[in-house]
């Protein structure tokens, strides 16, 4: 069962208040600040996500199982660990891309 967990929207400029992902070359603000659930997303030139995922607004769903949620889907990136205790991936559905986190305690 998925459960929404945020709306990510890449944006132009760093955010004032954003943790940089040094693996991915990717400032990203916490879903938790916006009313609304946002994250938004700065990427740096040398990120090497794929175009999609750079340009387009994706939604993020937390997943009890992430290995079954993959199963037979569109992998556009592989599962990664973005934080700790975060097990991600991005997949294409509908023509747009979606985040699938399975968050450990």
């Amino acid at each position: 069962m998925r459960t929404l967990a945020h709306i990510g929207i890449p944006v132009k400029e760093k955010p004032a208040k954003a943790t940089y992902l040094a693996d991915a070359k990717l400032y990203i603000t916490d879903p938790a600040d916006s009313k609304n659930n946002i994250e938004f997303l700065f990427f740096e030139p040398e990120c090497q996500m794929p175009e999609i995922v750079k340009t387009s607004t994706h939604i993020a769903y937390c997943v009890e199982d992430i290995d079954a949620e993959l199963k037979d889907a569109e992998i556009i990136i592989p599962p990664f660990e973005p934080l700790p205790n975060v097990k991600a991936a991005f997949i294409i559905e509908d023509g747009l891309p979606i985040e699938l986190m399975q968050i450990s305690k």
